[in-house]
C-alpha cells in the first residue's frame, strides 16, 4: 500500500519555520538573562540581609553595658558626650555632715536609649545610665557653701568617682532588671571594668525609692517631659 506523505499546513514554508525558530530562540535569550538577573538580585538581597544581621550582632557586642565573658562590664568611653539629664546634690552641710553621696551627681544616659525613652516612655533593654560624682569646691561656711561671683552656693570641684546602671531584665533579674556597677569613688583614672554589685549596695535603695523602673526620674526634668 502506498502511504502518502503528510503535507505541511497550508501556508507553511521553510521561511516560516526559520522565522518561528528565530523567535523562539530570541525569547529564550531574553528570558534566561532576566531569570539570571532575578536570581542574582535575590542572592544579593539575601547576602545584604546576612551582612546587616552580622553588623547588628557586632554592634550589639560592642554596645555600652554589654557584659564580657567573665560577667564584668566595661566603663563606656565618651559617656560625657551622652545626653546629660541632671546634677542632683545632697551636701554634707544639709545632711548632718554625713551625706551618703555629698558630691554633685552628673548623670548621663546613652543617646539611643534616651531617644527610645522619649518616644515610648519606657527604658529599653540595654539602657545605660552613668553617674559621675563631682566634689564641691572647698567650703567657706559650715554648711559647705562658699562665695562666688554668682553668689553664695555650692560649686563643682573635681571628678571624684563613677557608678553605672544597666538594664538587662534577664541577666539582672535578681536586682529588678538592672545591674549596678562601681568603678571607684576617687579621682580618675577609674577602673576599666567592674562586676555587678549585690542588692544591698544600690539596687535595694532604687527598688524602694525610685520613681519609675528603678530610675529616679523625678530628679530630672528632661525625663519628666
Amino acid at each position: 500500500m502506498h502511504v502518502r506523505p503528510a503535507l505541511p499546513p497550508r501556508g507553511f514554508t521553510v521561511g516560516t519555520a526559520i522565522v518561528a525558530a528565530a523567535s523562539l530562540l530570541t525569547l529564550c535569550l531574553v528570558a534566561l538573562p532576566a531569570r539570571a538577573q532575578t536570581m542574582t538580585e535575590k542572592g544579593n538581597a539575601a547576602m545584604a540581609e546576612d551582612m546587616t544581621r552580622m553588623t547588628r550582632t557586632q554592634e550589639m557586642s560592642k554596645m555600652p553595658g554589654t557584659a564580657m565573658e567573665n560577667g564584668e562590664v566595661a566603663l563606656p568611653e565618651g559617656f560625657r558626650e551622652w545626653v546629660f539629664i541632671g546634677a542632683p546634690l545632697t551636701p554634707n552641710g544639709l545632711n548632718g555632715g554625713a551625706a551618703a553621696f555629698p558630691e554633685f551627681h552628673h548623670v548621663y544616659i546613652e543617646p539611643i536609649a534616651y531617644a527610645a525613652y522619649e518616644k515610648t516612655g519606657v527604658f529599653p533593654e540595654g539602657t545605660v545610665i552613668v553617674k559621675e560624682l563631682v566634689t564641691l569646691k572647698s567650703p567657706e561656711y559650715d554648711d559647705g557653701s562658699r562665695d562666688e561671683a554668682s553668689g553664695r552656693g555650692f560649686f563643682a570641684g573635681e571628678f571624684g568617682g563613677i557608678d553605672m546602671m544597666v538594664k538587662d531584665t534577664q541577666r539582672y533579674a535578681a536586682t529588678d532588671g538592672w545591674g549596678f556597677f562601681n568603678y571607684g569613688h576617687h579621682k580618675p583614672p577609674y577602673q576599666k571594668t567592674a562586676a555587678a554589685l549585690p542588692a544591698e549596695n544600690c539596687s535595694g535603695c532604687h527598688t524602694a525609692n525610685a520613681d519609675e523602673d528603678m530610675v529616679f526620674t523625678g530628679f530630672y526634668p528632661i525625663l519628666r517631659k
